[in-house]
């Protein structure tokens, strides 16, 4: 039988899903929006590094705001300013256009994932909260294998206008099911909006596990904005490369199965540990050699070290600070996407040259401190 928790975690799950879709949809599209557009792919990885920087911008301010006026609320009113994105993508006649318009999806659809963060931590017990949270990666990980591999199918067959045309439907389609949704039971914040933000800064805890969050943003998702890039280098379609970029999706989602088995059998650092030996073995593999057996094993890896690490990390935000909770996992999400945003920055001229494999090569050499501080922080922060 179907609990009232049961449904609220769906319409997180959709929530979740829209918002992925939008975010890793670009990927597949660099190469084909370079041609249309006539700019190189460095310039065209500016946009993505726009979006991602908008995205993780607004966190903090998205957080601050749900504190005041509910987490559903601030999700159907972002859903708008996403809608309203996405149209101006589709309209968008040159790359700066496109900029602004992606930056305002981005900063909007930002709104997402930290609102059903928080919403799974006001609602569930902390003893079993990875459990939901779990199954909200899950959705997630579907959105992202959705969107590498439906965003390069578009973009061969329709068009790459298609795929922001297909998210900002989505988000009305979702701002109506939203209406659904109750408030999860708490008393809204009523003073000093800052002051949540300083209590996070000021707590040693917090401040470690969102450097960890922002180097993972650098290795993770920085890297991964280049799978399909690196597989269209060798010749195939934007098709072909989305699927192949999928991997990532698909693994995560499987991956998130065990995960959601193992929680409770397994400590956290063993979580961590066992995600970061991923993490450092996903860019192993195409740094040796690119190609497509390569790369597709490459973003399986990855979706299982998102699976395992980030959903530790994730879970142990909404512990460190829980007075401040919002702000806590607000925080968290800005700094997971600045670093998303730095490490597109960082390794486009890379891949602009060609240079994929120093790309997983410098991506091998930062997966491995992320790995290791994040099981060694999770140990220390379970003795405490």
């Amino acid at each position: 039988m179907t609990t009232g928790l049961d449904r609220r975690l769906r319409l997180l799950q959709a929530a979740a899903l829209t918002s992925t879709c939008d975010r890793f949809a670009i990927a597949p599209l660099l190469v084909v929006i370079s041609l249309d557009l006539g700019a190189s792919l460095a310039a065209v990885a500016t946009v993505a590094s726009v979006y991602f920087l908008a995205y993780g911008l607004m966190q903090p301010v998205w957080g601050l705001v749900s504190d005041r006026i509910g987490r559903v609320r601030v999700m159907r009113i972002a859903l708008v300013g996403a809608a309203l994105g996405g149209v101006g993508s589709v309209l968008a006649p040159d790359l700066l256009t496109l900029g602004i318009t992606r930056a305002v999806a981005g900063g909007s659809f930002a709104a997402l994932i930290p609102s059903t963060l928080v919403y799974v931590g006001d609602a569930w017990p902390v003893a079993v909260r990875q459990r939901p949270l779990s199954d909200v990666l899950a959705a997630s990980s579907l959105g992202v294998a959705a969107a590498t591999a439906g965003a390069g199918l578009l973009a061969d067959l329709v068009g790459w206008r298609a795929v922001p045309a297909a998210t900002a439907a989505a988000a009305v389609v979702l701002w109506f099911a939203l209406a659904r949704l109750p408030e999860p039971d708490r008393e809204l914040t009523a003073g000093n909006p800052w002051q949540s933000l300083r209590g996070v800064v000021r707590t040693p805890w917090a401040l470690a596990v969102l450097a960890l969050a922002f180097a993972e943003g650098v290795v993770v998702l920085g890297v991964l904005t280049f799978l399909a890039p690196a597989a269209q280098s060798l010749g195939t379609s934007a098709t072909v490369a989305g699927l192949v970029a999928a991997g990532y999706g698909v693994g995560a989602l499987a991956w998130s199965r065990l995960v959601r088995r193992l929680v409770g059998r397994v400590p956290p650092a063993g979580l961590a540990a066992i995600g970061g030996t991923f993490l450092v073995a996903a860019w192993i593999v195409p740094w040796v050699a690119v190609n497509l057996v390569t790369i597709t094993v490459a973003g399986v890896l990855v979706g299982g070290a998102w699976a395992f690490l980030h959903s530790t990390l994730q879970t142990w935000v909404t512990e460190v600070v829980p007075a401040e909770r919002a702000s806590a996992v607000a925080l968290f999400a800005a700094s997971l996407f600045l670093g998303s945003a730095a490490g597109t920055a960082l390794f486009a001229p890379l891949a602009e040259a060609g240079s994929y494999p120093l790309v997983f090569g410098l991506a091998v050499a930062a997966a491995v401190p992320v790995a290791v501080l994040s099981t060694v922080g999770r140990r220390a922060y379970a003795r405490t």
